[in-house]
């Protein structure tokens, strides 16, 4: 662990020791976090979350670069007064020793098994639990479900399915109607990371170059086909949704919201596809964790266990707009967007076949670049029309070489390593 001037180190943890002793008169547990971090939604937080809880709480939202300071100051000092962390999945894994074993209150707790996976930081130990999220879905217009092949489950498509559904409208229709955030701002980046290779190659990293890696792009390619060609100019699919450009697209929640709530009867959502290695998605996942050093273990349990009932959920995803982790109903009086992309999201990660691809881990200044291998990938390989195999070769050792840089490990899907993860 990175350490602290000498004398900054003795400032900061006399200011700690004082800290922790107010909290500890006061009896409330210091939630300190990196979301919510917006005035506005720290008030909300502050009325619909904390106001009233079974567990009196002091809630802090911070930008990365204050909450990494203050905790790595008192894990230094082997004491504090941070009851209880609620950061991304990245920024806990950083800490990974520092955090005590929630197993005893995790089995209680009706969250997607492949999200408590998450949340054991690649031990055997159940790190942190899983807060909210966000993530991606699938959207299309009514008109066009009675275009999906026959026997075809919208809450459970494979890319198979996707491919034929997509060819089914294009021909029967007149023109593609499928679309794809592959503009300029679009994130087409986060689909193939998160998406495609954890569904076709169990890999983000790892396998980029595989056979496996290969008959995903193969089917990127079939799919390419039957979409609109002015997907490359899309970056909110929400947009040409609303236009009736695309009936069927996929994008970011957030990026989808406006065709729902403008037209919310015209509109579903559904989880991403499957393919050979399973469902996979790319989660944006927040947990929540006991530092080491916290001053009491057993209320800091308590208000994971009160923020983890599905009322309180529901009113965190009111406060934040952040998703539930656990598969709640979403009450009608939410926003219609809110409604629709988190039953999806719900399905999603409750699905049997889910396997949630996390964002990338450890890249620092590198993560454009990291990007670009992705992107430059598709462009070459759908709208080039290049050879896949000598594409994936060439890009292969621009991601070892960005990953060697960085010494950034893996994350899931892949499997964990020492050091740089590695690019087969």
């Amino acid at each position: 662990m990175k350490k602290l001037p000498g004398k900054s180190t003795l400032v900061f943890v006399a200011l700690i020791a004082a800290s922790a002793a107010f909290s500890a008169s006061a009896q409330n547990v210091l939630l300190w976090s990196t979301q919510a971090s917006k005035v506005t939604e720290q008030k909300a937080m502050q009325e619909m979350v904390f106001k009233g809880a079974t567990v009196p709480t002091d809630f802090i939202a911070n930008q990365e670069g204050p909450y990494v300071t203050r905790l790595t100051a008192e894990l230094q000092a082997g004491k504090g007064s941070i009851g209880v962390l609620g950061a991304l999945h990245g920024q806990l894994a950083t800490n990974s020793k520092d955090l005590v074993d929630l197993s005893s209150i995790a089995k209680g707790l009706k969250v997607g098994a492949s999200y408590m996976k998450l949340g054991k930081l690649g031990t055997n130990e159940q790190k942190y639990i899983p807060w909210m999220q966000a993530t991606y879905v699938m959207a299309a217009n009514r008109k066009a479900l009675p275009y999906l092949p026959k026997g075809a489950d919208i809450n459970a498509l494979t890319y198979d399915q996707l491919v034929q559904w997509s060819k089914n409208l294009a021909e029967k229709t007149g023109s593609p109607k499928f679309g794809f955030p592959a503009g300029p701002q679009g994130l087409k980046h986060r689909f193939f990371q998160g998406f495609l290779y954890p569904s076709y190659a169990n890999s983000a990293v790892t396998e980029f170059r595989s056979p496996q890696a290969v008959k995903g792009w193969e089917m990127m390619k079939e799919l390419w086909k039957y979409t609109n060609p002015a997907s490359t100019g899309y970056n909110f699919m929400q947009e040409p949704l609303l236009s009736d450009q695309v009936w069927v697209a996929f994008d970011h929640i957030a990026r989808l919201s406006d065709a729902f709530n403008q037209r919310p009867g015209d509109f579903v959502a559904f989880p991403a596809p499957a393919g050979p290695t399973g469902r996979g998605f790319m989660p944006v996942l927040a947990g929540l964790a006991i530092p080491k050093t916290a001053p009491d273990r057993a209320a800091s349990e308590r208000l994971i266990t009160y923020l983890l009932q599905p009322e309180v959920q529901l009113k965190t995803l009111q406060a934040t707009n952040f998703f539930p982790s656990l598969d709640v109903e979403i009450p009608a009086n939410i926003s219609v967007a809110a409604r629709l992309t988190g039953e999806a999201v719900a399905r999603q990660v409750a699905a049997k076949d889910a396997n949630p691809g996390l964002l990338p881990v450890g890249l620092g200044e590198l993560g454009g670049k990291f990007n670009q291998v992705y992107v430059d990938a598709f462009e070459r390989i759908v709208l080039a029309k290049q050879p896949i195999k000598a594409v994936l070769d060439t890009q292969a050792d621009a991601l070892r070489k960005i990953m060697v840089d960085a010494n950034a490990p893996c994350w899931e899907p892949d499997v964990p390593s020492k050091g740089a993860c590695p690019v087969k």
